[in-house]
């Protein structure tokens, strides 16, 4: 797939995103071919001017997902901190949307850094609830800013985000190595 423009990187990379939680949702240790329909479904939705589920799914998850460091689980309430997925400083939004949960180690680690960036520093993928937010904030940001039809070279100093740890398919570890949620959830 030839990928253009800023809105088919994150479009292409939440069909996938999608197609993944699907797969770790079922428990299933590869991508088959229900999943393959999925992703599918939702490229076409988004690509053609839907929109990703609303944010305000994301929110409602912070009320009932159990309180912990988005990033390395840590329960510890008395250390957490709100952090900006998308920072601030290289141009995030300061609404809610775009703040989690995160120990004072993390943040302090994280810094200013684009959450992506910073994870691979770390050597780690993000949690598939966690990059869904992400991803959503990004095409949100994107389209705010009149940007998701710009060929994706154009755009590397307008953009808040690393749109280059933006993750494709291959970048995907397997289902079995994904974790839903930062933590194990309760059934």
């Amino acid at each position: 797939m030839e990928l253009r423009t800023v809105g088919d990187r994150l479009f292409w990379s939440y069909a996938n995103l999608g197609m993944y939680h699907a797969a770790v949702s079922e428990g299933a240790d590869r991508i088959e071919s229900r999943h393959y329909l999925i992703r599918s479904r939702l490229w076409r939705q988004i690509s053609k001017g839907g929109a990703p589920r609303s944010l305000a799914d994301d929110e409602r998850l912070k009320l009932v997902l159990p309180q912990t460091c988005s990033y390395c689980g840590d329960r510890d309430r008395g250390s957490f901190t709100a952090d900006h997925l998308i920072p601030r400083h290289r141009g995030g939004v300061d609404r809610g949307e775009n703040l989690v949960w995160a120990c004072r180690s993390c943040n302090s680690s994280k810094r200013d850094r684009d959450l992506l960036e910073w994870l691979a520093s770390q050597g780690q993928f993000p949690s598939i609830l966690l990059l869904r937010r992400y991803l959503k904030l990004a095409i949100e940001i994107a389209r705010e800013r009149s940007l998701l039809e710009r060929p994706i070279g154009d755009v590397t100093e307008e953009l808040p985000f690393a749109l280059d740890r933006v993750p494709l398919p291959g970048d995907f570890p397997p289902p079995g190595e994904l974790r839903l949620w930062v933590i194990e959830l309760p059934d």
